[in-house]
């Protein structure tokens, strides 16, 4: 083949190559447009069912929550199941967690990476409820791998002045000692953290 020959065959080659590429970004375009304008027709009602969904949780979780303390978070004094003093005055100045569980509770079994992870780098408090003796605390604690700070409420006397009667339930407290938050049920430990950071800037 002459090399004139070969180079007009070269030349239709890429002409050839390129107008398929060029129509295969066309029809890629097209089929995003298409897309994108379907998205667009549905997002109004993702939008809306969203919100219903959203609205559904908080309603459940206000009902939930319905008979928790609100207002100035209940004093207590107390002494830790390690045998340390705890008085709640000393979590003023920082938001702090108050967390009330129990060993029989599944669902706060769920949950202990969490709040362990929580409890590491904030203010923080948990009250186990009529959970048995401290040496049955300590040993669920030793077997869940987590190590936070625990009154124990053998009566349940304390989760009753803060409006507690299933568990578990998170008290999310500004610098004053004032209930900024209140969940019931498992709760992740970037939403605590997150409604830890607006009680204190809220």
């Amino acid at each position: 083949m002459k090399r004139s020959s070969l180079l007009i065959y070269c030349t239709a080659w890429r002409e050839t190559l390129h107008t398929r590429e060029a129509a295969a970004e066309k029809r890629y375009n097209e089929k995003m447009r298409e897309r994108i304008v379907r998205i667009g027709k549905k997002l109004p009602k993702l939008l809306l069912e969203l919100g219903v969904v959203l609205l559904l949780v908080l309603a459940l979780e206000a009902w939930l929550t319905r008979d928790a303390v609100s207002g100035k978070a209940p004093l207590f004094s107390a002494q830790t199941i390690a045998g340390e003093a705890f008085d709640l005055r000393s979590l003023q100045g920082t938001p702090a967690l108050v967390h009330l569980w129990a060993t029989w509770c599944p669902v706060c079994e769920l949950e202990q990476g969490s709040i362990d992870a929580v409890a590491g780098d904030h203010s923080f408090i948990s009250v186990a409820m009529q959970s048995g003796s401290e040496q049955e605390i300590l040993d669920y604690l030793r077997e869940q791998g987590v190590d936070y700070p625990v009154v124990s409420d053998p009566e349940g006397r304390l989760s009753r002045r803060y409006g507690v009667s299933g568990v578990p339930a998170s008290f999310i407290l500004d610098g004053e000692g004032e209930v900024r938050f209140v969940t019931r049920g498992y709760t992740s430990s970037w939403g605590l953290r997150i409604r830890l950071w607006l009680a204190g800037t809220i």
